[in-house]
């Protein structure tokens, strides 16, 4: 039974709270709201942190064979239960599924009260976080400070099993080769009477049953299965995404009791020097980071939330990495069908609070039960940048701060990993983003790379790996931000001199370097600055991938922009606006992750007249065939007209980067604009770019 719908709610008191859940109370004066949704949308509560929540639903009693579980599939944060006067239970998590047995509550009547006290914190002390709502909060991330996401916000139901039933079900597909795959179960059962019982489980044709002697009361099962001949699920660009529907069944003396539900693709995951392998194949991972679709999770519609996965598909993507957030359920099914492999972070961000051990390891096994079935889910990370933001922001990871021990690196992030292994040992794991080495291993893990934002330019990043190859083994973070033309205060008479700390903050990155992407000062106005803004975000996007293409395997397994979408109208890191309208970044982003492209070493502001200047031309390629007879030309374009033609023919490797030649010129007297032109023809296959610079 469904209970979602018209519920009433009205702000918390002490004095409310000692009577809110009792059946008899008027709750009519109480402002109705929609249940899934944020009381946020209510006049007048946008600013709560606790509000009380009411339904009244019918439900005859049930024969004593039978038993009532009320299930709650998101409260953001936390909750405590009421029905029909008596206390249910408590939720934390705002992801995380809540059941509770209801069958002696509701036993003697008909008609029910339901009532719920949700509250949600405030985003607090930034370096001793106390929330696990990661990117939710996160005012660097949510692109909304102060926007408070309370609220059921996913639905609510009321669900019957027989005399047993199962309280916990998870399923993970652990390996696959071409002869079977295999299938690791758990089910955590509730059996009151103890005897033996059995678990029928199919999947697609395949059948298997366990018979398990059960004690009385809860029993924990794991079983595993193999699949023979199975058809596996690929990334959209090594192949097919076929999904089975897999049924397991709690069966006691023929009589089925309770089931669970789900879709899952048969494939494996390993990851290797960084690089991510998917059934024995090995995949150069191009990837964006992703926000939650509107910064109130239940706002987004599922449409818009599948549209965003959709658009990283066509953009040429293989890979979504959720920041420091559980995303919407359809975020994972989208994902499974499309053939996007997912990055999932956990809610931790920054300095995490040292009491929030315990729940932070209880959640990460809650998301391994509602996520590991998902073939998309590719990896899980623990943690994003486990330190305090630095005063300075610097275009690499900061090193020396990172040398000291870290009870959040060392500790919490360790056990967090722990009980990631211990309940899915199939994916990769991965402690913590953008950590430096350190000791005892100086082994380190992702960089956040920040050319061209922060300081220096983008055209530094591929020196700086040249130094340092190990900051570019994997890139969860890189980018710049943009600013909306049409934001208010850009119009402001007063221009340049305007609250850059407000815009700043609004779009979630230091002033600093708005500045330093585009100076205020020698711009006439702010919408002309605004639109240089996007322009320079499209360049430092395009060069950075390029850069990390050109490094593909040697050492870069993979990247993630940094992201998707704007959270706000005012602006952000997003390719897209918060209205999902393209920015010069999405063409940028989506020209650069073709399958196939040439490219240059980025050619300086300015070249000097009168001198030889000399650029690598390589060739990359993610088609798994090589390109035979390739013939790849270049046309340099000097100021006053003159050109200079190149070719070169053979063959390009399949999934590698090609060395073609190193491309010299010679620069006239002439001052203007120099432009070199390059272009790959193969067969079917036809890759273009273009670079300018100027000569003076």
């Amino acid at each position: 039974m469904d209970l979602s719908g018209t519920w009433r709610a009205t702000p918390a008191s002490e004095e409310l709270r000692r009577t809110f859940h009792e059946p008899d109370l008027d709750d009519r004066a109480w402002p109705e709201i929609a249940i899934p949704g944020h009381w946020a949308h209510l006049p007048g509560m946008a600013s709560e942190r606790a509000v009380l929540h009411r339904t009244r639903f019918t439900a005859a009693p049930l024969d004593d064979e039978r038993r009532r579980w009320l299930r709650f599939d998101g409260i953001s944060q936390q909750g405590d239960v009421w029905l029909n006067g008596g206390y249910v239970g408590d939720t934390d998590g705002y992801f995380v599924p809540h059941a509770f047995e209801v069958t002696d509550l509701m036993a003697d009547r008909d008609e029910h009260l339901l009532a719920v006290d949700v509250s949600c914190p405030r985003f607090g002390n930034p370096d001793e976080r106390t929330n696990l709502m990661g990117a939710i909060l996160d005012p660097e991330l949510s692109g909304a400070a102060g926007m408070n996401p309370g609220g059921i916000w996913q639905g609510v139901s009321l669900h019957e099993s027989g005399s047993s039933a199962i309280i916990y079900f998870r399923a993970i597909c652990v390996d696959t080769n071409t002869a079977r795959a295999r299938l690791v179960l758990r089910c955590v059962i509730d059996h009151p009477d103890g005897g033996t019982v059995t678990l029928r489980t199919a999947i697609g044709d395949h059948a298997h049953e366990l018979r398990h002697p059960a004690a009385a009361g809860e029993n924990r099962v794991e079983w595993t299965i193999d699949v023979p001949e199975p058809e596996l699920w690929w990334p959209h660009a090594l192949g097919g995404q076929p999904l089975h529907d897999l049924r397991c069944e709690l069966e006691i003396d023929d009589v089925v009791h309770d089931h669970r539900e789900c879709r899952i693709g048969l494939r494996s995951i390993r990851m290797n020097k960084w690089t991510i392998h998917v059934n024995g194949t090995r995949l150069f991972t191009k990837g964006i980071n992703h926000l939650p679709t509107r910064p109130r999770l239940g706002d987004a519609s599922p449409v818009e939330v599948v549209a965003d996965v959709r658009a990283a598909r066509d953009a040429g993507l293989d890979l979504i990495r959720l920041v420091a957030h559980i995303a919407r359920p359809e975020v994972y099914d989208a994902a499974d069908e499309l053939g996007i492999l997912i990055w999932q972070d956990l809610p931790l961000r920054g300095v995490m609070a040292r009491g929030v051990r315990g729940q932070a390891v209880r959640q990460a096994r809650e998301a391994v039960d509602l996520l590991g079935h998902h073939p998309s889910v590719a990896v899980w990370c623990a943690h994003d940048e486990p330190r305090r933001q630095p005063t300075v922001h610097l275009s690499t990871p900061p090193v020396v701060g990172q040398q000291r021990p870290s009870w959040n690196r060392a500790v919490l992030d360790t056990s967090v990993r722990r009980v990631l292994q211990r309940t899915d040992g199939s994916r990769p794991i991965i402690n913590h983003t953008n950590v430096a080495p350190h000791l005892p291993q100086l082994d380190g893990t992702t960089s956040h790379l920040w050319f061209g934002w922060h300081d220096r330019t983008a055209a530094d990043l591929g020196p700086a790996l040249a130094r340092v190859p190990r900051m570019g083994r994997f890139v969860t973070a890189f980018g710049a931000a943009s600013v909306n033309p049409s934001l208010p205060e850009l119009g402001s008479p007063r221009w340049p001199a305007l609250n850059w700390d407000a815009v700043a903050a609004a779009i979630g990155g230091p002033a600093e370097s708005l500045h330093h992407l585009v100076p205020p000062a020698e711009v006439d106005d702010g919408a002309t600055w605004a639109r240089m803004t996007q322009q320079a975000q499209a360049e430092v996007i395009r060069i950075a991938i390029e850069t990390l293409r050109r490094l593909k395997y040697a050492p870069t397994g993979g990247f993630c922009l940094h992201y998707l979408a704007d959270p706000s109208m005012a602006g952000g890191f997003g390719v897209l606006d918060n209205e999902r309208r393209a920015k010069p970044a999405w063409t940028a982003l989506i020209d650069a992750c073709r399958p196939v492209i040439v490219v240059a070493d980025p050619l300086p502001p300015v070249l000097r007249a009168n001198t030889v200047h000399t650029v690598a031309i390589h060739v990359v390629s993610d088609l798994r065939e090589p390109l035979s007879g390739a013939e790849i030309r270049a046309t340099v374009t000097f100021p006053d007209g003159e050109t200079k033609r190149s070719r070169w023919g053979g063959d390009v490797a399949g999934d590698a980067c090609e060395f073609i030649a190193n491309l010299e010129f010679a620069l006239p007297s002439t001052h203007g604009e120099l432009r070199l032109d390059l272009e790959l023809v193969s067969d079917d296959v036809v890759a273009a770019n273009t670079y300018r610079t100027s000569v003076g």
